[in-house]
This record gives structure tokens, sequence and C-alpha cells, in this order.
């Protein structure tokens, strides 16, 4: 049913355009009831996007599963390419998605709020990941929104060349930059020890040789 939906809007939206397209218009080319479209899809807009809410639960559970020797920025990038699979899965319907949402100024909206999602999602690990470090936050949200924007250069590349080509191999390229600025991550800092106080009680007129022969002990001690 889901696919049918999807299926039905999509004709209807290449044929009428997006706007020109009802709900009622997509149910009834689809077969179905208004209650049957709004079970799968909370409004018009996402079943452009039917499949975002898929991946975005793969990419959490993929980066829930990382283990602390994983590097982090290395385990980020591959969540990403979750994303370029999805896409890749169906070139024909990916190309059709990104020629809409060019056509359509609230689709490009909608699009860019999926993007922060998935953004937001890479940039909580990285926190996780960086914890000790004293810009870890700011840290976390600069090496997500590059690996975001890689991605997204590489996939908007091959969508607009309609699908053609090796798109991991874009993608991979403009990820690689991202591992080449970033993949270093800095050992948190060991606190420094405190200097040593040493309080030495002497008597009236010891000689100085004396006081500092106690404190030269007191240092062995130590």
């Amino acid at each position: 049913m889901r696919e049918a939906l999807v299926a039905a809007a999509f004709q209807l939206f290449l044929e009428r355009g997006y706007e020109q397209t009802t709900v009622d218009d997509i149910v009834a080319l689809a077969g179905v009831g208004r209650r049957s479209f709004f079970r799968y899809f909370p409004s018009k807009e996402d079943v452009v996007f039917p499949d975002h809410e898929r991946c975005l639960a793969d990419m959490t559970a993929f980066l829930s599963t990382g283990g602390e020797d994983d590097e982090p920025v290395g385990r980020v990038c591959d969540a990403a390419r979750l994303v370029l699979r999805m896409y890749a899965e169906n070139p024909a319907f990916s190309v059709q998605r990104y020629r809409l949402t060019r056509q359509v100024p609230g689709l490009r909206a909608y699009e860019l709020s999926v993007v922060w999602r998935y953004e937001r999602a890479l940039a909580d690990h990285l926190r996780g990941r960086f914890a000790g470090l004293p810009d870890r936050s700011l840290r976390a949200d600069v090496i997500a929104a590059a690996v975001v924007a890689a991605h997204n250069n590489g996939l908007r590349s091959w969508l607009r060349s309609d699908g053609e080509g090796d798109a991991a191999a874009a993608v991979d390229h403009a990820l690689g930059m991202v591992r080449d600025a970033f993949g270093a991550v800095p050992t948190p800092p060991t606190p420094e020890r405190p200097e040593d106080v040493v309080v030495v009680v002497s008597r009236r007129g010891t000689p100085l040789w004396r006081v500092v022969q106690e404190i030269e002990t007191t240092l062995g001690r130590d």
C-alpha cells in the first residue's frame, strides 16, 4: 500500500505538477481512502520522502552499535554512506525526487529539515565520543556539518547526471577530504599536577642551611 501511494503520487506530480495534485487525487488513483493515506504519511510532503524515516533509524542504530575502538570521524562517514545507499537503491525515483525538489520551494525547505535531522544524529554521536575534550560540542557540530556537506556534494553531482556513473566514488572522494581534515582526534588534556608546597617550622635563629636541609629531606620523602 505504501509503495502504491508513492507511485500514484509521483505519477500525478509528473503529469499535473506538485501544487496541482491533492491528497484526494492521489488516493483516487491508488484506489484507497484518505484514511489509508494518512496512516502512512502525515502530509503530502511526506510522500515525496517516504524512506528517510527508515534511513534515519538505520543510521541511529548503526552509530549506537559502534565500539570504543572505532575512529569517530570514520564512523560518522560510514553512517552517511547509508543515506547514499538509500538513494542508490532506486536511481530513477531518486532523480525524479531531486528534480521535483528543485522546482518546489516548499519541498526544498522540507528536505533541508530532513538533512538537519541527519546532521543532528551525527553530531550527537560525536559529542559522546569526544567526551573529555574542552571543545567537544563545537568539534562535533563542525565535523557533522562537514560530513553532511561532503556527502551531499557527491550525491547531488550524481543526481544531476541523472544517476549515471559511480555515486559511491564521488561521495567517498568528498568524505575522504573530511577524514583528512578531522580524522586525528586530540587526546583529552591531562590535568596538571599542582606545584608542591612545603611548610617548614623552625626556631628563630635557625641557620639557613638547616632550613634548606629540612626542605630537601621533606621533598625526598615525597
